[in-house]
């Protein structure tokens, strides 16, 4: 996992201009480049940071960073260049409550107005939150002016007390929403404005464009010549003048203009040495086509771009294109040219990139933006969404991803951005082998099938299975207003189209409503005699283009349907046949206020769009591709009607308790482990998960005594033997249920001491639960995404049904509803089964504890709760497990870059 600053890791971050910058803590070695920030600032900027003109409070202030490490003091620096820009710093008031320090800030002279100062607190927030530190306080002059600002604008409640000339700030470190927008608005500026030499750049190298055919470097500088770069284009050839017509240069430090973008495609081993080379001179954004790089050489990559303020698209990528009439930027080696348009595209895959611009072509979509990302090592799907978000251009994004390099802040990103246009992609990597292929082209872990589509349910990306579902979704989406709803109107002219297209509809999801009396009338006078006007409507092969232009206006108009899906068939009934049919679908102006599909089953092509008089209508020659992408729309529906989640603030948790009890387990066992009952028992109650009563025994005769403490009315009890390592008690029959009387108690322990006795360390007792709905909730900490939350069926048929959903923690109580209503159980939780619903508060209640459990203790590995039982009037926990490890915080919304 990735570590905050705080843990001494040099991270690197995007300035408001784009300019990268490098964020690590001070060390004793940075005295003296301290001191030459201070001693470089103006007499009225010492003035404003020291409250006088004084070197001797630089000089104190700058060996302050150098002094031996102290948990009470914490300074960050920001470097560029090689040199120190700004410095942020705490410290820890003993006189004072130990969650609150004292901060100070500058920022060197000529590097004001870039977000530098705002940067560097971003992550000192984020490093005192790791360390308890709750409240910040900071004397600054009254006429420090752009300090105040820049304190009172991080998003963070600022509460100002003016005390003559100096005013006392106390900030509380809430991790609120309101804070987290704040620095994603930040963060969506800068990098957005670190994009642009990529995807506007005026002046382009490409760098390895050889003279001869076959080179994918001359490919790239063909497909900029040909198709109407409007910038200056510069090739790099240590023995040409010239290559297609194009001004070379042996290297790109001889170039007589600095590109802001060099398309890199050179062998492997030169890919480093060519990335220092441009990062030398000035360039501002690489894009390396080129394949094959080790680890070591993607790791010189890299470090070349950090260290040199270079944007990083690839490596091994089919390249990016631009269409806009002011860039016309085509560095791909693409046999074909993007269309201009409003769809943006990003892929891991060349092959698939070419898959989709070739589909996209054939629509007649066009394209604002196309990204190959490679191997993904900087410029991510999350850069790429933020662009679109901002360009002015595009309105439907579609994506292919392997993987996530930081899956909360993509899907805050992604949320944020669907409520604005469709993010459409492919499930890609739903099984073992895809993930293990995807993880092998790329720098991040490929997620599990239930962490995506976790993630993807909740950010309201609509998830195609395939690049065909993909391109069929994507015709819908572009050319028709999205249903109302699931409620279709199917209408064909052959009977068994009409069978075929309904049964299609239902297995999709969506509904097919009887129509009402007065509109059958309506339909039936001016339809061909024979007609049918049940729900599908069979105008019969007879029909003509104007009763059939008819009916449809009839059906558009009527609100009771949501969607109108045409089956239509050449026949040679009548003179209504073939394209005559297909213009009566398309020539109707009124038919725009509802969604309306064709199913051509004579079509050669899977799906296309066909021109109607108000726009285009998408046409497929598969009913099932028809539903599919109709299902995928009215999913979109219900998810931009329902508002956006929050995270509930919740009663009765104690988290400092928590991380009492956390703290005081690994300290015991650093390596981590699972819980005992009574640990378990005591983190679970730090958060008011409501459990069954119960109690520890170690012996026989406590086992009694417990017994008769917690029997029931019914008088019956249950024994759980219990040792380190036990997971699954009844699969090794450490259960003994149904004890009544204190004999059987007895007979219990004593069976359980003859086959376990030389690892049992104890016993749990709890009275037999009521009937009720057995269930399942947990979490899990993924590697990438961070916790995640687990429900579904429990009890014994858990493992058997796999019956389990999840969402990313934290969750909001839209996505608790989500979660609770994903299972194929659902319906028992609602009184399906005669029973009555459950206590579906309770439910809530209990998965977002768990929630917040998780997202408080990184050290959380797993925990899970099974069975939990439902009932009407409540929701226990009958059995819990929980296992620690000993990691440290992660902030998944940390400015910072891959």
């Amino acid at each position: 996992m990735t570590t905050a600053p705080a843990s001494g890791e040099r991270v690197h971050a995007l300035l408001t201009d784009g300019t990268t910058v490098c964020v690590r803590p001070a060390g004793p070695d940075d005295r003296e480049a301290v001191l030459r920030l201070y001693t470089g600032m103006s007499e009225a900027n010492l003035r404003l940071r020291f409250f006088a003109v004084s070197r001797r409070s630089a000089e104190q202030a700058a060996a302050r960073v150098a002094r031996p490490a102290d948990s009470g003091y914490l300074a960050l620096l920001a470097e560029h260049g090689g040199q120190v820009i700004g410095i942020a710093e705490y410290q820890v008031d003993g006189g004072k409550a130990a969650d609150s320090a004292e901060i100070a800030l500058a920022v060197g002279d000529g590097r004001h107005h870039r977000g530098v100062g705002t940067l560097l607190l971003e992550h000192l927030v984020s490093a005192a939150r790791a360390r308890g530190i709750r409240t910040f306080t900071a004397d600054v002059l009254a006429d420090n002016h752009e300090v105040l600002k820049v304190l009172t604008d991080l998003g963070l409640r600022a509460e100002r007390l003016r005390d003559g000339s100096e005013v006392h700030l106390l900030v509380p470190l809430d991790d609120s929403e309101a804070y987290r927008v704040s620095v994603e608005g930040r963060g969506r500026t800068a990098d957005v404005a670190s994009l642009a030499p990529l995807l506007r750049p005026r002046t382009v190298a490409v760098v390895g464009a050889g003279r001869g055919p076959g080179s994918v470097g001359r490919a790239v500088l063909r497909n900029l010549i040909t198709r109407g770069f409007t910038g200056r284009l510069f090739a790099v050839h240590p023995d040409a003048s010239s290559i297609l017509g194009v001004r070379a240069c042996p290297s790109v430090g001889a170039l007589p203009r600095v590109p802001d973008l060099a398309v890199i495609a050179v062998p492997a081993r030169d890919v480093p040495r060519v990335a220092r080379e441009c990062g030398r001179s000035g360039v501002r954004a690489v894009l390396v086509v080129s394949s094959g790089l080790d680890a070591g050489q993607a790791g010189a990559l890299l470090t070349a771009c950090r260290e040199h303020d270079m944007r990083l698209v690839g490596p091994d990528c089919l390249g990016l294109a631009n269409t806009e009439d002011g860039v016309r930027l085509d560095a791909t080696f693409a046999a074909d040219r993007p269309a201009p348009g409003t769809a943006g595209v990003a892929v891991q895959s060349g092959g698939v990139g070419i898959a989709l611009l070739g589909g996209l072509t054939r629509l007649g979509i066009g394209v604002s933006s196309f990204v190959s990302l490679g191997d993904k090592y900087d410029v991510s799907g999350n850069d790429l969404l933020q662009w679109w978000e901002s360009d002015g251009r595009t309105d439907l994004a579609l994506l292919h991803l392997g993987s996530f390099g930081n899956p909360r802040a993509f899907s805050r990103t992604a949320r944020r951005v669907t409520r604005r246009m469709p993010i459409l992609t492919v499930d890609a990597g739903r099984t073992a082998a895809g993930r293990r292929a995807a993880a092998s082209h790329t720098a991040a872990a490929a997620p599990t099938t239930m962490t995506r589509r976790a993630l993807f349910a909740q950010a309201g990306i609509t998830a195609a299975r395939t690049v065909p579902e993909l391109l069929e979704t994507a015709a819908l989406m572009h050319s028709q207003p999205l249903p109302t709803g699931s409620r279709v109107a199917v209408v064909t002219n052959a009977g068994g189209a009409g069978v075929l297209a309904a049964d299609a509809c239902a297995e999709a999801g969506l509904s097919l409503p009887a129509l009402p009396p007065s509109l059958v009338e309506d339909l039936l006078a001016v339809l061909p005699a024979g007609a049918g006007t049940a729900n599908p409507v069979d105008t019969t092969a007879a029909v003509s283009e104007e009763q059939l232009r008819a009916c449809l206006d009839r059906l558009a108009a009527y609100d009771g349907v949501d969607a109108v899906v045409v089956a239509l068939v050449p026949t040679a009934v009548a003179a209504a046949t073939g394209d005559v049919l297909v213009r009566a679908l398309t020539d109707a102006p009124g038919r725009r206020c509802r969604t309306v599909a064709a199913v051509l089953l004579d079509q050669e092509v899977p799906v296309r769009l066909l021109p109607s008089g108000t726009g285009r209508v998408p046409a497929y020659a598969d009913p099932q591709a028809a539903a599919r992408s109709l299902a995928h729309a009215a999913e979109r529906t219900r998810w931009l009607a329902r508002p956006p989640g929050a995270v509930p603030s919740l009663d009765d948790v104690d988290t400092a308790r928590a991380r009492a009890v956390v703290a005081r387990f690994l300290g015991d066992r650093p390596e981590g482990g699972r819980l005992d009952p009574r640990t378990c028992a005591e983190l679970l109650d730090c958060y008011g998960i409501a459990r069954s009563p119960w109690a520890w025994a170690e012996t026989e005769d406590e086992a009694v005594l417990a017994a008769e403490r917690l029997r029931g009315p019914d008088g019956r009890v249950v024994l759980k033997a219990y040792w380190p390592g036990l997971l699954h008690g009844a699969a090794r029959h450490a259960v003994h249920p149904d004890l009544r009387g204190d004999a059987q108690v007895r007979a219990a322990f004593r069976d359980f001491e003859a086959r376990f006795g030389h690892l049992m360390t104890g016993v749990v007792v709890q009275p037999l639960a009521p009937r009720g709905t057995e269930l399942f909730a947990g979490v899990t900490q993924d590697e990438v995404f961070g916790p995640l939350v687990l429900f579904g069926l429990g009890g014994t048929a858990a493992e058997v049904l796999a019956d389990h959903a999840a969402r990313l923690a934290p969750l909001t109580d839209r996505d608790v509803r989500d979660l609770i209503t994903a299972p194929r159980c659902a319906p028992l939780l609602l009184g399906g089964d005669g029973t009555g619903p459950v206590d579906l508060g309770g439910v809530e209640q209990l998965l977002l504890r768990l929630s917040r459990m998780a997202n408080d203790l990184p050290q959380l590995a797993e925990a899970g709760l099974d069975p939990v039982l439902a009932r009407p009037d409540r929701v226990t926990a009958l059995d819990a497990r929980i296992r620690l490890l000993p990691r440290r915080a992660h902030d998944p919304y940390l400015r910072r870059l891959r």
